[in-house]
């Protein structure tokens, strides 16, 4: 029984090894060097660059004034978004305050005024929020929830294994920081992420790339020694037998 399982184990293993090889680029040789069909070749097509030049930051989170917010275009728009956001997340999660209760208190501060107002003058104004704010907020969360949905589904059907396993990843870290922490805290960790990792990795493209290249041939490297130790070759002979 125990051969049994051992044998399933490595029957997975090296399935998930065959996958894995299937889907990296198929080149005779695999170099070092900065030639074409090395690792830093495939790492810089992987993250942009190549021979056309890297693309920028601002044009991959997609330009626009979003993309100039994330990046600190606007230091007092950055810097005041970034603010609401740690206020909104110290009155709820330090000073355990509740949406209810913000609100209930917002509303008292507002009746109040009005109450003083009308006893000081005859006219007071009608508060009204138009119409369209609340359509147009409709129709954009609904094209950005639309927009998301897409993309996952391309990624599950594009039959891309890289990109799906990098999904499936990141979603599995955020069940792992989920289990540590609230819906606001992990919001507000990504909320910040978005307002500093963009801007850090523009000041420092450089050393993050050339990082992220050496790592990407280490396990290339890690991954030939798999095979030339012959466990890959291994798992091929006991799955054709």
């Amino acid at each position: 029984m125990a051969e049994r399982s051992e044998n399933a184990a490595g029957d997975m293993m090296s399935n998930i090894m065959d996958a894995i090889a299937e889907n990296l680029p198929n080149k005779k040789s695999v170099r070092f060097d900065d030639g074409e069909g090395s690792i830093s070749d495939q790492a810089r097509k992987l993250f942009g660059g190549g021979q056309g030049g890297k693309k920028s930051v601002h044009h991959i989170l997609g330009g626009g004034k979003s993309a100039d917010v994330l990046l600190w275009r606007n230091k007092k728009i950055s810097s005041s978004v970034l603010g609401v956001a740690t206020l909104s997340w110290v009155f709820f999660e330090w000073l355990d305050y509740h949406l209810l209760t913000i609100a209930s208190f917002a509303l008292v501060v507002g009746m109040a005024v009005q109450f003083a107002w009308s006893a000081l003058a005859s006219n007071v104004p009608r508060v009204e929020l138009p119409e369209e704010l609340f359509a147009n907020a409709g129709r954009a969360a609904g094209a950005q929830v639309n927009r998301a949905l897409g993309a996952l589904q391309d990624i599950s059907c594009g039959r891309d294994l890289r990109r799906f396993l990098i999904v499936i990843a990141g979603f599995f870290a955020a069940a792992v920081v989920g289990s540590f922490c609230n819906l606001l805290t992990v919001i507000y960790i990504g909320f910040v992420c978005a307002h500093t990792l963009p801007v850090l990795y523009e000041k420092y493209q450089d050393q993050v790339d050339e990082f992220l290249y050496s790592m990407l041939g280490l396990l290339q490297n890690q991954y030939q020694k798999l095979g030339s130790k012959g466990v890959l070759s291994k798992g091929k002979l006991r799955k054709s037998d």
